[in-house]
């Protein structure tokens, strides 16, 4: 049986790659960490002419000479794992560029196979490329696709086949001309290496060279703990950038990167591309973004489409969300009925369906608002939010790219923090990637979501789309005001200057839609599967035990049994009904009073009540206080809890009815109580997995600082709300 051959994709972002990783491999998929980073690792299999293939998605890139984290990711599963072949997705439509990324990879030697991509949008556009021109002067196979419609890519896969194959995996580096100056130092360099076995077993002797007259920090602090010969080499560099300063007033880097550049142009002039009569036509993404990038259009265009987006959420999702509910209050009722009351029924009706059935219900609409918002990443849109948005974050001591982190993290709701503190490392800046990590969680993330619905729900229902439309701009503005705090004080400094690539516009597929859908979707069902049921179960040991003492117990029932007789004695008819109504009642309430009882005596209960003494001066009650410890460890669990809470404490949890209408019915609870709620959940702590992300980002001190400082902010934005709300409402 032939070995599984590895391959992995490259290309720079927005140039297709990932489309094509999904067309390849489907759903079989397996998103990790490489090893000792938080990069995410994206690997999935295929067969092709009889052979298991493993396909690595490497995060985009624009050189192999690492800035961030990303950057370092790729360029380490390159050089040491070596993968059969090398397959660089190249944007057609601005080849200049991408090719940039493909003459490193041949300098670092790797099997390399061109995937021009988008060659649809490249012939709309009046282009024509010859790919078996760029074959022929590349040495390498060359093939046309449109990842997206799936074109190309059994041709791509077969001839990455025949490729590696032929290449056995044997590297063989493509060596440059970059002047007199730079060849004479790296001729002497690599014979030094070579010599001396420097590294040779982990690089090229030519391209570890090349490395640092570039000043590459990584690859020299690698030297620097692999032997001498690193001082030789550091002088020689050191040597060669006096000497290019000195007669041509640059830097070695930028020479090397003119000559590279120059050997692309070469190419591309030997009648590789070729134009259509009218060179200077606007493309439709330039025209089109004349609008909605306009300085005044553009943010009004933004928000119009935010605000259309959250109504649509509402609409599509009504219907579905009922169903859920009324399905899961008939799983209470039909589980209650089956089930013989004792400690059993309570777990399984109060604990699980109660507990993990309210963040459920909510799957339809984070499901709708996943697909509308791949719509827009798809699109091209959201990279044009982050370059509106650079202005703004820039007033409040961020950067630009600081702007996918928060809308990653939920910007556009929907998102998560865990993502989004990690797409943070893009940012070179230290104190930047800092303010970005700390503010970052603030987002209406998919976790929070659900209880800004349940909100909602309750206290403002007429128009829940608006609602969290409002909530979405406090988030950002709560995020924005933090950071400029924390740039002020503990992270004072300068931002930096923002560059981007604007990708071009284009018709998102329904299978990438759904592709991008089902994976978030099913992220938020296997957690609420998981982490919540674990959750919700120890919560409902927590609101459970130890139970009421024995004469308590003996005390309810002796109340129970008089009533009882009372109702037995009465004679039938109607004479009689007004009281017996007023027993039927009566025991009721007494039921939901020892229910309340038992609650308040329970662990979860007493901590609620000792927090409560505080907690009011934000209109929390001790069921409220419950629910957000509850939220540290993850934010549905809010919702859970309250759910298991109100469950607990009424007399019949074997028929339920909407959480949402038991806060509402609950005298302790209001709208001015909700917005204090909604507030507090922005600011407070991130959930437990982002905290540890966040402290492997950066370190456990700052993780500490987050969750310390974050709650603090909460409580007193949740103060205030209260506190005006009331005075306001009393007016």
């Amino acid at each position: 049986m032939s070995p599984t051959l590895t391959f992995a994709l490259a290309g720079n972002p927005n140039c297709g790659k990932t489309t094509l990783f999904n067309a390849l491999t489907g759903a079989r998929q397996h998103v990790g960490n490489y090893p000792g980073v938080t990069v995410e690792k994206r690997e999935g299999r295929m067969q092709a002419v009889g052979r298991d293939l493993i396909l690595v998605d490497l995060p985009g890139m624009y050189s192999l000479t690492a800035y961030c984290a990303d950057e370092q990711a790729a360029r380490a599963f390159l050089v040491e794992e070596k993968p059969s072949c090398v397959i660089d997705v190249v944007d057609a439509g601005t080849l200049e560029r991408g090719l940039y990324l493909t003459v490193q990879l041949l300098e670092l030697g790797a099997p390399v196979v061109l995937a021009l991509n988008m060659m649809d949008e490249v012939r709309r556009r009046g282009m024509t490329l010859d790919a078996g021109l760029l074959s022929r002067l590349l040495g390498l196979p060359v093939v046309e696709t449109v990842a997206r419609e799936g074109r190309g890519t059994d041709v791509l896969v077969r001839q990455a086949l025949e490729f590696a194959s032929a290449r056995r995996g044997h590297w063989k580096p493509l060596e440059l001309s970059y002047g007199p100056d730079v060849d004479r130092a790296l001729y002497a360099m690599q014979a030094r290496i070579e010599a001396d076995r420097f590294l040779v077993d982990r690089f090229p002797a030519r391209w570890l060279a090349l490395k640092y007259l570039e000043g590459d920090e990584d690859v020299m602090a690698l030297g620097r703990r692999a032997g001498e010969t690193t001082a030789f080499l550091e002088e020689a560099a050191a040597e060669l950038a006096r000497r290019v300063q000195a007669t041509q007033g640059t830097c070695p880097e930028a020479v090397i990167s003119d000559f590279r550049y120059g050997f692309i142009a070469s190419l591309l002039r030997r009648g590789v591309m070729k134009r259509n009569a009218s060179p200077d036509r606007i493309a439709l993404s330039d025209a089109v973004d004349r609008v909605l990038t306009h300085a005044v259009a553009g943010p009004v265009i933004m928000l119009a489409v935010l605000f259309g987006m959250f109504q649509l959420t509402f609409l599509a999702a009504h219907y579905p969300m009922d169903w859920l509910e009324a399905g899961f209050a008939w799983l209470g009722e039909w589980a209650g009925t089956l089930l013989p009351e004792g400690m059993l029924r309570s777990l399984v009706v109060s604990g699980v369906i109660a507990g993990v059935g309210g963040v459920l219900g909510f799957v339809p609409l984070i499901g709708v608002m996943f697909f509308l918002l791949s719509c827009l990443e798809d699109l091209g849109y959201t990279a044009r939010m982050a370059y509106m948005l650079d202005r703004v974050f820039r007033a409040f001591g961020l950067h630009g790219a600081s702007v996918m982190p928060f809308i990653i993290s939920g910007g556009i709701p929907g998102g998560c923090a865990v993502p989004g503190v990690m797409a943070a490392r893009t940012l070179r800046s230290p104190k930047e990637r800092l303010a970005t990590i700390l503010s970052a969680p603030f987002m209406a993330c998919g976790a929070k979501i659900p209880v800004y619905l349940l909100l909602t729900a309750a206290f403002f229902p007429e128009h829940p789309g608006l609602i969290l439309f409002v909530v979405t701009l406090c988030s950002w503005a709560a995020a924005l005001c933090v950071a400029r705090l924390w740039r002020s004080t503990v992270i004072p400094g300068a931002s930096t200057p923002f560059l981007m690539e604007l990708p071009p516009y284009r018709l998102p597929t329904l299978r990438g839609l759904l592709i991008h859908t089902g994976e978030r979707a099913w992220q938020y069902v296997k957690k609420a599967g998981t982490v919540i049921l674990a959750i919700s179960i120890v919560m409902w040991a927590a609101m459970t035990f130890p139970g009421l003492p024995a004469e308590r117990l003996e005390a309810y029932d002796t109340q129970r049994q008089a009533v009882d007789e009372r109702l037995a004695a009465l004679p039938d008819g109607d004479a009689a009904a007004a009281t017996r109504e007023g027993l039927t009642q009566e025991r009721e309430n007494l039921d939901n009073r020892q229910a309340e009882e038992a609650l308040r005596g329970s662990l979860a209960g007493q901590l609620g009540q000792a927090l409560e003494s505080v907690s009011r001066l934000a209109g929390f009650d001790w069921r409220v206080n419950i629910a957000l410890i509850g939220g540290l460890a993850a934010k549905e669990v809010v919702v859970s809890t309250l759910g298991t809470a109100y469950d607990l404490g009424q007399a019949s949890p074997d028929a339920p009815e909407a959480l949402s209408a038991r806060l509402a019915a609950d005298p302790a609870f209001g709208p001015v109580t909700a917005l204090a709620l909604v507030a507090f959940t922005i600011l407070y702590a991130p959930c437990f997995v982002t905290v540890a992300v966040m402290a492997r980002e950066t370190d456990w001190k700052w993780a500490a600082f987050a969750v310390t400082a974050n709650t603090a902010l909460g409580f007193a934005a949740a103060v205030a709300v209260f506190q005006i709300g009331r005075l306001v409402s009393n007016l």
